[in-house]
């Protein structure tokens, strides 16, 4: 039995780790991946929006992150899958047939990419499907390569890319892309960019890696072809939150709903960063969500101990 259990290690999930042992809690980390970091893993751009500090890269900000709880009491699993979580009964079942009990439980699983679900996407996934224009530009550097999306992430990215690849296509299925305008100003000024609106990808098609993608514009009959060798998806993004269907409210995206503590519908079961912000997900939001969560746990458990 622990006082608190954390599911997930990016920001959230680590400030509320480090917060649970500066007050003196008793606290377990349960993260599936191999290391920690969450979402940060992803972030090959530099940040210079987290207040006091500045990073190459999401990994380098995790790296100063890491330092700092190693000095820190509290338990860390990594490449701990869990298998089944009862939220009433606060209970955490690993893969593995352990069983986790906790007097709180806070859910910090983050969020992951959206998919497109079509043919192809999944199983040239490192053969062709770009991760990040920032990480992978020089490897696609003199290709014809596929954009999907029209939001701030994948004009960026197709901007990015613009800047070494021969041509680049983007392809989003509305009448505008939703990006800021400044982005949106630089692509149309940008002569290898081609933007097709009201447009999706329906398959992505090759032999050992990429070499097309099918193209279906809206209101025509068949779908056409474009020969390409790299595809970048941004399509927004989805909260982990499978393992806690219908135990908790959540609002029509899967977002976990929580009040000013931080707190679910669950009572002492927390959530905190992206998993349940979808307004305004950022590090520093994550970190502070759970510097909070860890606060109030401590403030109930020495309630509760000057009770008895």
């Amino acid at each position: 039995m622990h006082d608190v259990v954390i599911i997930g290690a990016g920001p959230a999930g680590l400030s509320c780790a480090h917060w649970c042992d500066e007050l003196g809690l008793d606290a377990l980390v349960i993260e599936r991946g191999a290391e920690v970091g969450g979402q940060l893993l992803w972030v090959h751009n530099p940040i210079e929006n987290y207040l006091g500090l500045r990073a190459a890269g999401g990994r380098e900000l995790r790296d100063l992150f890491a330092a700092r709880i190693e000095e820190a009491g509290f338990d860390l699993w990594t490449g701990a899958e869990i298998e089944s979580v009862d939220l009433r009964a606060r209970r955490v079942r690993l893969a593995s047939g352990e069983d986790v009990r906790a007097l709180s439980i806070v859910i910090a699983t983050g969020l992951r990419r959206r998919r497109l679900g079509v043919p192809g996407e999944a199983e040239f996934e490192g053969r062709g499907m770009i991760e990040s224009a920032a990480r992978d530009r020089a490897e696609f550097a003199g290709k014809d390569v596929c954009v999907v999306g029209g939001g701030d992430a994948a004009v960026e990215n197709a901007l990015l890319l613009a800047e070494s690849c021969a041509t680049v296509t983007l392809v989003h299925r509305g009448k505008k892309l939703r990006a800021r305008r400044e982005f949106v100003e630089r692509l149309q000024g940008t002569h290898c960019v081609t933007t097709f609106t009201e447009s999706e990808l329906v398959s992505v098609m090759g032999g050992a890696e990429v070499e097309a993608v099918e193209i279906r514009r809206r209101g025509a009959i068949k779908p056409f072809q474009m020969a390409v060798k790299g595809v970048l998806v941004r399509v927004g993004y989805e909260p982990n939150t499978e393992l806690f269907g219908g135990q908790l409210d959540a609002d029509e995206r899967g977002y976990v709903l929580t009040n000013s503590e931080h707190e679910t519908s669950v009572e002492n079961v927390f959530a905190v960063g992206d998993v349940s912000n979808p307004r305004a997900p950022t590090i520093a939001g994550a970190v502070g969500a759970g510097a909070t969560a860890a606060k109030v746990i401590a403030s109930r458990l020495d309630g509760a101990a000057s009770k008895k």
